[in-house]
């Protein structure tokens, strides 16, 4: 459907006081999961709970990154949702 940029935070799903806010994060609304960078997932002390899971990326490559799980938050609207540790 399309990518567009919006201002949000992830939170830390039982320690609410700890986020991270976001001045732009990209929505893809073709994506399953919500990618973070993984130094800020640390930083709000997010666990990897899933880990090496495989990805194919658009360019056919293969990688593999854990998951934890956090409040992803626009505005008044949040929900806990999966988030890849994304790397650089």
């Amino acid at each position: 459907m399309g990518m567009f940029y919006v201002k949000g935070s992830i939170e830390h799903m039982v320690r609410r006081e700890k986020f991270v806010e976001l001045p732009q994060m990209l929505v893809d609304t073709d994506s399953e999961h919500t990618w973070v960078p993984g130094k800020l997932l640390k930083q709000i002390g997010v666990k990897r709970e899933k880990k090496d899971l495989a990805f194919q990326m658009a360019n056919g490559q293969l990688i593999t990154r854990n998951i934890g799980f956090a409040i992803v938050r626009f505005g008044e609207h949040f929900t806990i949702d999966e988030v890849v540790f994304a790397e650089e």
